[in-house]
C-alpha cells in the first residue's frame, strides 16, 4: 500500500474503534486511536501473515502487551479480513468472543492473550527466542504503553532480548504522553527511553508514530538491524482522529455517548472524504 490508502484504512480503524467501545458502552479509545497508524502498518504492509490461515507455522507474530486497547487491534484484525467487520460492535458483549482484552484461544489472529499490563513483552521475547533456537524466520512484534513500561518485567525482558541478542524482535512503545492518572511525566517519567533501550543492547528508532512515511522507514530500519533487537519509539498523539479525545486524559477509558459517538463519527467520514479526493 502508498501511504494515502494506508491513511484511508487507518480510518477506516479508528471509525470501527470508536464504532466498538460505544456499542460495549466501555472500552479505551483514547490508546486504541493513538496507535491505529501502528495496527494498519503492521497489518496491511509489514508482518508476513494470512488471515485465511491465522496459525500458519512461518507468520510473524504480534503481541499487543498493553492489552486494554484491544479496539485497536480488532479493527485491525477486522479489516485486514481475519472475521467480519460487523463483530466489532459485540465489543465486550455477554457471549461476545471480542472480550475487553486479546483472547488467543476464541479470536482468530490473535497470537498472545494480554490483561495485566508489563507482561506482554515477556512473551515476545519467549516468541523470538524460540524462532532462533528453531532456525525460523518469523518477526515477532510487540506494542506497549508509555504507562506500562513503568511496570519493571518489561525491562526484564528487555534485558534479556538485548543479552540475546534477538535481532528478530522489534518493540514499539506508543508514546503519547499520558496513562490513565495524567501525564506520564508527571506520575514516573520513563525518559528519557532511547538511552535506556540502548542501555539494554537495543538498536532505537524515535519517530511521529502517527506518520507513515516515518513509520516505514522505521520498520525497514528493524529489518536491517542485525545482532540486536530493535526498539521504535513512536511518538503519538493520545485520541488521534477525534478532536474532542485528542490529549485529553480523559479519554483514556471512557466510552463516548450517543451523541459523542455521533461527533466522532461524521468527523472520521470526513477525514475520509478528504483522503479519497487526494
Amino acid at each position: 500500500m502508498n501511504t494515502l490508502e494506508l491513511q484511508k484504512q487507518a480510518n477506516e480503524i479508528r471509525k470501527g474503534i470508536i464504532a466498538a467501545v460505544h456499542s460495549a458502552k466501555s472500552g479505551h479509545p483514547g490508546g486504541s486511536l493513538s496507535a491505529a497508524d501502528i495496527f494498519t502498518y503492521l497489518y496491511f504492509e509489514e508482518m508476513n501473515i494470512d488471515p485465511k490461515n491465522p496459525k500458519m507455522e512461518d507468520r510473524d507474530r504480534f503481541v499487543l502487551s498493553k492489552g486494554h486497547v484491544a479496539p485497536g487491534l480488532y479493527a485491525a484484525l477486522a479489516h485486514r479480513g481475519y472475521f467480519p467487520v460487523e463483530d466489532l460492535t459485540t465489543l465486550r458483549h455477554v457471549g461476545s468472543y471480542l472480550q475487553g482484552h486479546p483472547d488467543m484461544k476464541h479470536i482468530p489472529g490473535v497470537d498472545m492473550s494480554s490483561g495485566s499490563l508489563g507482561q506482554g513483552l515477556s512473551a515476545a521475547v519467549g516468541m523470538a527466542l524460540a524462532g532462533k533456537m528453531d532456525e525460523k524466520d518469523y518477526r515477532v512484534y510487540a506494542l506497549c504503553g508509555d504507562g506500562e513500561i513503568q511496570e519493571g518485567q518489561i525491562w526484564e525482558a528487555a534485558m534479556f532480548a538485548g543479552y540475546r541478542k534477538l535481532d528478530n524482535l522489534v518493540v514499539i512503545v506508543d508514546l503519547n504522553g499520558l496513562q490513565i492518572d495524567g501525564a506520564i511525566s508527571e506520575i514516573c517519567d520513563p525518559e528519557p527511553l532511547d538511552k535506556k533501550f540502548e542501555a539494554f543492547r537495543f538498536h532505537t528508532i524515535t519517530i511521529d508514530g502517527n506518520d507513515f512515511e516515518q513509520i516505514a522507514k522505521a520498520f525497514e530500519e528493524a529489518r536491517a538491524t542485525k545482532g540486536m533487537p530493535t526498539a521504535i519509539i513512536a511518538k503519538t498523539v493520545k485520541g488521534k482522529g477525534v478532536s474532542f479525545m485528542e490529549n485529553a486524559v480523559n479519554w483514556h477509558g471512557v466510552a463516548p455517548n450517543d451523541e459523542q459517538f455521533e461527533i466522532a463519527m461524521q468527523e472520521l467520514e470526513k477525514a475520509g472524504e478528504a483522503l479519497c479526493q487526494k
